[in-house]
């Protein structure tokens, strides 16, 4: 994950595909209505879903948007504050727990975008899982000697590291934790798949490397990297009786997470609004599922 801006700072989107995937609105009906401004951060993930969001709102509810980049911590002050409408990446219940509960009885909840989110360590799928099953497994002296008593991590500062940390520790295990960038953990996971090698990363889901490769979390029954995740929708108080066609479609609006891996996989070789006009003008009927009662 990239690191954001520290500061709040306005940047208009303008998604070069959208023309092709739905019938425009009146421009008088977009010119007249107020902007509703979502958050975002620059991770893969927020970024299809806002973009898709984005895309509809305008397109299909004449609602002009305006989307403002900032630091995950930022987004939900300003949303506290009612600087901005929407967030659609909010962590919930574990991630992001700090966060909201410094906020929860100031903001709306819109309910979970997709489901199955979640921190991990992972393997490819073709170690045996007989041999290698759970985290707890890493301490049998075979599959470390095949690891180099080593699990490549991402960033330093990354939150996921520090409890990747601290899963050694608790595990009891005598292993270094290499640091890296998202994109080197990658490489050199392709690397390791490309040779037959055995490795363990740290990642998270949603991540385009699972629609790009063979992966599986290892188990973790101490829980010491967290459980199940949703991310949710979450808007400034009073958003529903400002924007209700609005609300009702972020309530309806629920994205596979392998469609989402997916997007994000193309997103890499292109960028993600095109990628999501393509997903939009491609699921027609889904689209208008998230659009009843909006």
């Amino acid at each position: 994950m990239s690191r954001p801006p520290k500061t709040l700072q306005r940047r208009h989107f303008i998604a070069g595909a959208a023309a092709l995937a739905l019938p425009a609105a009146p421009l008088s009906a977009l010119a007249d209505t107020k902007p509703i401004r979502i958050g975002w951060t620059a991770w893969s993930d927020a970024e299809v879903v806002t973009h898709v969001a984005k895309l509809i709102l305008e397109q299909r509810l004449g609602q002009k948007v305006e989307l403002v980049m900032t630091d995950v911590a930022l987004q939900y002050a300003a949303l506290q504050r009612g600087q901005i409408d929407l967030m659609l990446m909010a962590w919930l219940p574990g991630t992001h727990k700090s966060y909201w509960e410094k906020v929860k009885d100031d903001v709306e909840d819109l309910g979970a975008l997709y489901t199955g989110a979640r921190l991990g360590w992972a393997v490819p799928d073709e170690i045996p899982v007989g041999t290698l099953r759970s985290i707890e497994d890493l301490a049998k002296p075979e599959v470390r000697e095949k690891l180099g008593s080593r699990i490549q991590g991402i960033d330093a500062g990354a939150g996921l590291m520090k409890l990747s940390e601290a899963t050694i520790k608790t595990y009891g295990l005598d292993y270094k934790l290499l640091t890296a960038s998202d994109a080197a953990m990658v490489s050199a996971l392709d690397r390791a798949i490309q040779r037959k090698q055995w490795i363990v990363v740290t990642t998270w889901s949603p991540h385009w490397m699972f629609s790009q490769y063979k992966l599986r979390y290892l188990e973790d029954p101490k829980q010491t990297l967290g459980g199940a995740e949703s991310i949710h929708g979450l808007a400034r108080k009073g958003f529903t009786a400002a924007f209700p066609k609005a609300a009702a479609f972020v309530r309806n609006l629920k994205m596979p997470l392998a469609d989402l891996e997916a997007v994000m996989l193309k997103a890499r070789d292109s960028n993600a609004a095109k990628e999501a006009a393509a997903y939009v003008a491609s699921h027609g009927e889904l689209v208008n599922q998230w659009l009843t009662g909006a």
